[in-house]
């Protein structure tokens, strides 16, 4: 093994002149990840000197693309998503009918739903707990370009930079449309051009969709609405027309375009929502609608050119913290299309490297569009097709919103975790406030038995304005806190951690008041006492009350020690620290039952639910926490009971629960499970059944021929991808810990999140690391594994070190 200590890693790969786009970046702030929380006025922003579009040649390596538009019918499976961390939209790409339903993370109905049923659970309907809901639907009607009538259709998804264009011949013109959504300018852009002598004719419509009436202006070319839910929520949208040539005027409630060569359509909305309690989660000085109008007014003053350069200067230097190569696919799998791909690699049961690696930086892509500067992602973040989402589009606290960050640090997307750690820290007043009213409800089954409580906890669905839907979730508050202290292990933020302390140490001590002490013998008849937790459900099925479930003594271990650690860090609460870390001392920890051989998921030898349930509840010691891994730390009757537990789990389920079990057997190190899990996600969904629709978002079957769209599958399996190649805990590195053959030929990947302050980079061949560095982004000292060789590497923050010949 060779070092060379501060060695400066090459480019990454899959990018082109890295570090100097990177400088042009700064340089017009647009690297910058922290934005405004809420729909509100803002600096204009500085444009690139020079443009930032990547050459053809190196931009297709990051593309998707379809030989035919999406269905007005079906958008939720063929629309394409574009967004700019607060407004996403999914696009037809329809010649003559394009179509985009849009939809502000903040567009919410329902409220605080802080009055108990009397089981003591919370109401969950769209009225009370509310529901995400659609801003708008934005139609451009070009007549005279029917499919029927276009040759050479084609539309491509830049996930480098954050565009979707459609391209389409008629009568020897090259018509082009190119769609993105600025986070710098906060609209979502249609710049339409041709090649040929060709012009648009045609109309621009947009519409509400709770009943809203619009209203066009002719002085300013533009076309809004207005309105408020019934919950007070007020909010707006605004949508302009421009062109250099031709004529563009009003009609009615719609804009119309007449003869021209080139044409730009910009659409902003948004609320007044504000993540702010203190004021019931609204800006009162907000304007939504003037506020709509201001920005496409400002965007529309700049050429189509000059909104992309600066929207995908923004996007590329998010975009290009990371690269990822798998290998490379055949001639005859890049002459498909994408979804032709899917259903290939599925129908012949051969690798396609380049679109399994293309899967991860999907993920990637509808994480940046998704969660930047606003609420955090849901059950279907900010893409919706209508406003009856299933489960409310809500933040499922027993996995789903945790299951959509796993990727954020592994992937070089730290700065999109913010709004999952800005959300929490905005509830949690709310939370506290109904949790000290309301959990010891006599009506409420999982109330402590001792009657006191503390600190804060949530229900299963959580919404923007500090309610909680469906039932409680005590063991909820932990995994939230074990996703925000995680985050703070990747990055060494002290000052972050310090902003989340409130969260973690209110959590504890919910815990403190809740957990009981009672007596269990061991194999050998010994007796004693341990703490475990009061009556709870193990996600999400069993006994509703049952004891010292699995899922929660794993839980409430990992937080105890993770608050144990931030005391120590900060130099606060250490008493009440070393207090904390006596009780973890004392919990109960589960045993393999003698009958089933598994770990046990409730206090009991028996398996009292469903044998291949979806959710690994009792397995969270095994991932995301790593209590449980395969090495000396972990007794190995615990590990193969909770290996046991796993195979019993099976290897065909829903996509998030594959991701699940994909993250579970690579901690194991079981490399072919995992991919075959990855796989398995990748099938094209057909009739509504699980897997993957025509644009790649995964489908969850509900009922026989009916699915929806739920993204956690979409940023759980490429944490998956990334847990196969990299393994890492503070203070301890594996690189390449489940390769699975269909990747090790050759390979490599940059800009993976290490646990305890590192980025790595590295390549491989034959199966073998070739070359790794490791650069120190708060890190200093830290354990490398690769193959047979382990190496202590030492850096202070900024520094990074090489090593070569691994293995």
């Amino acid at each position: 093994m060779d070092i060379q200590p501060g060695a400066t890693p090459a480019d990454r790969p899959g990018t082109t002149g890295r570090r100097g786009f990177l400088a042009l970046a700064a340089a017009t702030g647009a690297a910058a990840l922290c934005g405004l929380p809420a729909f509100t006025a803002s600096a204009a922003p500085l444009r690139p000197a020079r443009s930032p579009l990547l050459p053809a040649a190196d931009a297709a390596k990051n593309q998707l693309w379809w030989q035919a538009p999406g269905s007005a019918g079906s958008m939720i499976g063929q629309g394409l998503p574009v967004g700019n961390g607060r407004l996403g939209a999914l696009a037809s790409n329809d010649p003559a009918a394009e179509l985009l339903t849009v939809t502000d993370a903040t567009l919410w109905t329902g409220g605080a739903n802080d009055t108990l049923q009397d089981d003591g659970q919370f109401p969950y309907g769209r009225d009370d707990f509310g529901s995400l809901t659609l801003l708008a639907q934005l139609t451009v009607a070009i007549p005279g370009h029917d499919l029927g009538g276009v040759d050479g259709y084609r539309r491509v998804l830049d996930m480098a930079q954050g565009v979707v264009t459609t391209t389409y011949d008629i009568a020897g013109v090259t018509y082009q449309r190119q769609l993105f959504a600025s986070r710098p300018d906060d609209v979502i852009v249609l710049a339409f051009s041709q090649r040929g002598g060709g012009s648009y004719t045609g109309t621009v419509s947009l519409a509400g969709t709770h009943g809203e009436t619009t209203a066009a202006d002719p002085a300013s070319r533009t076309a809004s609405f207005a309105a408020a839910l019934g919950n007070g929520l007020r909010y707006g949208a605004a949508v302009t027309v421009s062109s250099s040539t031709g004529k563009v005027a009003a009609d009615g409630g719609s804009l119309t375009f007449t003869g021209c060569r080139d044409l730009t359509v910009v659409l902003s909305g948004g609320t007044d929502y504000a993540p702010d309690a203190s004021a019931g989660f609204r800006d009162p000085s907000a304007d939504p609608h003037a506020l709509a109008l201001t920005k496409v007014r400002a965007a529309a003053r700049h050429s189509a050119t000059t909104l992309l350069d600066t929207h995908v200067a923004d996007f590329r230097a998010v975009f290009e913290q990371f690269g990822l190569n798998l290998g490379t696919s055949s001639a005859a799998q890049r002459e498909l299309d994408t979804w032709q791909r899917v259903q290939a690699r599925w129908r012949d049961g051969v690798p396609d490297p380049e679109l399994e690696a293309g899967y991860l930086q999907y993920g990637r892509y509808l994480m940046i569009s998704g969660s930047r500067g606003s609420l955090p992602m849901g059950l279907q973040s900010v893409w919706l097709d209508g406003n009856d989402p299933d489960w409310m589009g809500d933040y499922h606290t027993d996995i789903n919103i945790q299951m959509n960050y796993w990727l954020a640090d592994r992937a070089a997307l730290s700065g999109c975790f913010d709004a999952f750690a800005d959300y929490c820290l905005a509830q949690l007043p709310s939370w506290t406030d109904t949790t000290r009213r309301l959990f010891e409800s006599p009506a409420n089954r999982y109330r402590n038995s001792g009657g006191k409580v503390a600190g804060w906890t949530v229900a299963i669905s959580t919404n923007p304005y500090g309610g909680g839907g469906w039932w409680w979730h005590p063991a909820g508050n932990a995994w939230l806190c074990h996703n925000l202290y995680e985050h703070y292990e990747f990055t060494q933020d002290r000052d972050y951690l310090a902003k989340v302390y409130p969260l973690l140490k209110g959590a504890v001590q919910f815990w403190e008041a809740r957990l009981l002490t009672t007596t269990v013998t061991d194999a050998s008849g010994a007796s004693r006492e341990v703490l475990v937790a009061d009556s709870d459900w193990s996600p999400e099925q069993g006994p509703l009350d049952a004891k010292g479930i699995t899922y929660a003594q794993e839980l409430v271990w990992n937080l105890f020690g993770h608050y144990r650690t931030a005391t120590q860090v900060l130099g606060t609460d250490t008493g009440y620290g070393a207090a904390v870390e006596a009780l973890r001392d004392r919990l109960y920890l589960p045993v393999v039952s003698p009958t089933t051989g598994w770990l046990e998921e409730w206090m009991s030898p028996d398996n009292l639910g469903e044998t291949t349930h979806r959710h690994l509840s009792p397995l969270f010691g095994l991932f995301p926490g790593d209590r449980i891994r395969p090495d000396d730390s972990t007794p190995k009757d615990v590990l193969a009971g909770a290996t046991a537990l796993l195979t019993a789990r099976g290897m065909n389920s829903f996509g998030w629960a594959n991701a699940w079990r994909s993250l579970c057997w690579a901690r194991l190190k079981d490399a072919e499970k995992a991919y075959q899990l990855v796989v398995t996600n990748l099938r094209p969904s057909a009739g509504g059944s699980n897997g993957s629709a025509m644009n790649l978002f995964d489908i969850y079957q509900v009922e026989q021929g009916r699915g929806i769209f739920q993204i956690d599958a979409n940023f759980g399996t490429p944490a998956a991808v990334l847990e196969m190649l990299v393994y890492s805990r503070p203070g301890h590195v594996e690189l390449l810990p489940a390769l699975p053959a269909a990747w090790a030929a050759a390979g490599s990947v940059s800009g993976v999140g290490i646990r305890g302050g590192f980025v790595a980079d590295l390549s491989w061949r034959d199966g073998k690391v070739t070359e790794a560095t490791l650069r120190s982004v708060g890190g200093r000292s830290t354990t490398v594994v690769a193959g047979g060789a382990v190496r202590t590497v030492d850096l202070r923050p900024g520094e990074s070190v090489t090593l070569r010949h691994l293995g």
